[in-house]
């Protein structure tokens, strides 16, 4: 398992364009992969739970990956998510 927490740095957000991008970067990887945001643990190749974390910019979560390719998930939606 890896997890790592990063915080949001993109202008808008993660509006729902870009959780739809998102959940794409996510679902990349054959790793488990989940966020948590204030408590609450979701599935970051699921748009629905996704949408209810209502994140903005500045925000500060937790990315935990599982799996043969865990470390590429997280690093991948930290590039993401730093707006790099």
């Amino acid at each position: 398992m890896t997890n790592k927490n990063i915080r949001i740095n993109l202008e808008n957000g993660l509006e729902a364009r870009l959780v739809a991008h998102l959940v794409q970067e996510a679902s990349k990887y054959e790793s488990t992969v989940h966020v948590i945001s204030e408590g609450k643990k979701v599935n970051a190749k699921s748009i629905m739970g996704m949408m209810t974390l209502s994140l903005s910019n500045g925000d500060e979560l937790e990315v935990i990956a599982e799996g043969k390719d865990e470390q590429a998930a997280v690093d991948g939606i930290e590039k993401f998510l730093s707006g790099k």
